[in-house]
């Protein structure tokens, strides 16, 4: 009667391992970790899962392209080791994290995702170009802002999800609202330098200005019931 529970005991055991290498599987890392892993990797794979734009303005050295929102995404990742350590990232996490997963799910061993995406990974000085300017200056961002009304700021990209549900109200309380506050809305993707600057590494941001003084900043989603009560 012993040799059966004995028997259950290690089966069970053999199920926790391997639950808990499958936890282990997807880390996200710093920036520095993420560098460093790189470097020690033979033949690194390293998946830049932003789109093919975002991609041909600035990638980590050695990366290749396998877009999230593609259809294939998933076709594509399957062409890759399973059993050797990839890396990836996007720009600010939403979506590495989103395709860690699915990689483990696909059952790739060791999966790195670079906490912070390359936005994180150019504020920590990892860029090839860290002092190229992209996009708009912080003087010219220092201008818009100081006036005598209100000025909110709308950090979005193309490719974020709540950025596109917030969309059509923002831009319709930009004209319904333009007596009481200035609404500006900046593509992250094509002022890299700025947002940097501003440590703008999660999207959507928004920040509410007066004459360059920060009154209120919110990350995420938010209701266009919720903002109009924060501009009132």
């Amino acid at each position: 009667m012993k040799f059966p529970k004995i028997l259950l005991l290690i089966v069970s055991i053999l199920l926790l391992a391997c639950n808990d290498k499958k936890a282990k599987s997807f880390e996200s890392i710093a920036p520095q970790e993420f560098a460093e892993k790189i470097k020690t990797t033979d033949k690194p794979q390293i998946l830049d899962v932003r789109t093919p734009e975002e991609f041909g303005s600035e990638h980590i050295d050695n990366a290749v392209n396998v877009n999230w929102n593609s259809d294939d995404f998933a076709a594509k990742a399957e062409l890759y080791d399973k059993s050797k350590p990839v890396f990836v990232y996007c720009l600010s996490g939403g979506r590495s994290k989103k395709a860690a997963a699915k990689l483990q799910e696909l059952g790739f061993t060791t999966i790195y995702e670079l906490d912070g995406g390359i936005m994180n990974w150019d504020k920590e000085g990892y860029s090839k170009t860290p002092n190229a300017e992209v996009g708009m200056t912080m003087e010219e961002f220092n201008k818009l802002v100081h006036t005598d009304k209100k000025v909110l700021v709308d950090f979005y990209a193309e490719w974020c999800g709540p950025c596109k549900q917030m969309e059509p109200f923002i831009l319709k309380m930009q004209k319904d609202m333009a007596d009481k506050v200035t609404i500006i809305r900046i593509d992250v993707d094509k002022n890299k330098t700025l947002a940097t600057q501003l440590k703008i590494d999660q999207l959507p941001t928004l920040a509410l200005y007066h004459t360059t003084k920060g009154l209120w900043k919110k990350t995420g989603f938010i209701s266009e019931k919720d903002l109009k009560e924060q501009l009132q």
